[in-house]
């Protein structure tokens, strides 16, 4: 059964300190933590992507260092926040290889109902910098959420 890391970058500044929003001193912390937590928690994937925004690229850096080290992070272009979850799984339907994938608010919001119950303004699950959503493929086209974590949860 295949699945997908959905994982929302860590803190980042805010566009006024930084226009290019780096990861905090907390986002880096926050990421380590998580990054430990599943790498305890035996996580394996095959694939990590990022949308290729700067906060979003340095947490998948870090989570790939931490836990998956022999891969490399692949950007794409199909994950920003304002895109549509629908053409991300039309594009993205047929990998069957465990994948976490590093996005932004309220793509990941959306692309776990989309996945969950057909539709993306149905919310399921309350993002918070830093968190990770694992959904599982039970069937070819059936997902549901197998477990959360929030950095706040790993002290």
């Amino acid at each position: 059964m295949m699945k997908l890391y959905l994982t929302q970058h860590g803190e980042a500044c805010s566009k006024e300190h930084n226009p290019k929003r780096p990861l905090t001193s907390k986002g880096v912390d926050d990421i380590e933590n998580i990054a430990q937590f599943l790498k305890q928690a035996d996580v394996r994937v095959k694939r990590i992507v990022h949308s290729g925004k700067l906060r979003a690229e340095q947490t998948a850096g870090h989570l790939a260092k931490q836990f998956a080290g022999n891969i490399e992070p692949q950007m794409t272009g199909i994950i920003n926040p304002n895109d549509s979850p629908e053409v991300f799984v039309r594009k993205n339907g047929h990998w069957q290889d465990n994948t976490l994938i590093v996005s932004h608010l309220p793509f990941l919001a959306r692309l776990v109902s989309y996945l969950v119950s057909g539709e993306e303004e149905r919310l399921m699950v309350a993002f918070e910098p830093g968190s990770v959503v694992c959904l599982e493929r039970i069937k070819d086209e059936q997902w549901v959420i197998n477990w959360m974590i929030r950095p706040g949860l790993l002290g």
